[in-house]
């Protein structure tokens, strides 16, 4: 049995920026530490840090007065900002960059008339987060399908030109699909700002790649993590057998193992710590030996 890992299997840098300063908070027993949402989407990660007394709330308005406060890498709308200062709290902000850049573009994009088109998931936290910056005159689009009523949102602002912004994590292939997709529908000024993460990408290309290759695709990652998501559609289209799993605890991963496949790859997503990979591994090791 040969056992390919991708090599941009794990944590991406604002992850594991998100990880290390909050645990370096954790060790300067900071007190009264709350995190505004899931730190990562890491059952593990989240369960440890738990432990070690940080405090996960999802709205701000539970977070008392004066507390110190986690923001999280997915960052958060402009006016969470606004609340914070009034209710005296100290922000530790560990928004990714590449996230804080998209908020750039998108506050840009505003101020300087552009109707902006978000080509992202609706429903995740980063998102949510943008969708404040990108002001009234904005429209979300999750796929294809929402590129008409998009399109018809533009025409009724009565602006001339559109902005086109991604969530950093979304899927590459569908992104181009959808812009061109504007594209071929609309005669205006359009810019686009291709603002998926490079990490992001390499990830899927390299899960493209890797996937075609193996006789089993593993994928590890949070049951709710978007990116570790696409890695597992990206595989499955690819590879006839291929399981997202959170551990090696997985009763899945057991039973695939059973049928002694050739070639196994492995492939992790954004939020997936390294010790996670290891312990796959190493149970794969084991049972085949």
């Amino acid at each position: 049995m040969e056992l390919i890992i991708g090599k941009t299997a794990g944590f991406c840098f604002g992850v594991r920026n998100a990880v290390d300063k909050t645990y370096e908070e954790i060790n300067k027993n900071t007190k009264d530490l709350y995190c505004l949402g899931e730190l990562v989407h890491n059952e593990k990660i989240v369960e440890d840090i738990t432990k070690k007394g940080v405090i996960t709330v999802e709205d701000i308005s539970d977070i008392p007065n004066n507390s110190n406060v986690i923001i999280r890498a997915h960052g958060v709308e402009p006016n969470i900002y606004d609340i914070a200062k009034e209710k005296n709290l100290k922000l530790i902000d560990l928004t990714c960059p590449k996230v804080a850049k998209v908020h750039e573009f998108a506050k840009a994009f505003s101020n300087d008339g552009y109707y902006i088109m978000l080509i992202a998931e609706r429903k995740h936290p980063e998102t949510i987060g943008t969708k404040g910056f990108c002001g009234k005159n904005s429209t979300i689009i999750e796929s294809i399908e929402d590129v008409e009523s998009a399109i018809k949102n533009f025409k009724e602002s009565n602006l001339t030109k559109i902005g086109i912004i991604a969530q950093t994590t979304f899927s590459v292939e569908k992104f181009n699909k959808i812009v061109e997709n504007i594209k071929s529908r609309v005669n205006c000024k359009i810019e686009v700002k291709n603002t998926i993460c490079n990490a992001t990408e390499m990830r899927q290309a390299e899960t493209e790649e890797l996937s075609k290759k193996v006789d089993l695709m593993i994928v590890i990652g949070g049951k709710n993590s978007a990116n570790t998501k696409r890695l597992y559609d990206i595989s499955a289209k690819n590879c006839e057998n291929a399981i997202l799993i959170q551990s090696n605890a997985d009763l899945a991963l057991k039973e695939v193992l059973e049928n002694n496949f050739e070639k196994i790859g492995i492939m992790a997503g954004a939020s997936t710590p390294k010790y996670c990979i290891d312990e796959v591994v190493g149970y794969i090791n084991n049972f085949k030996n």
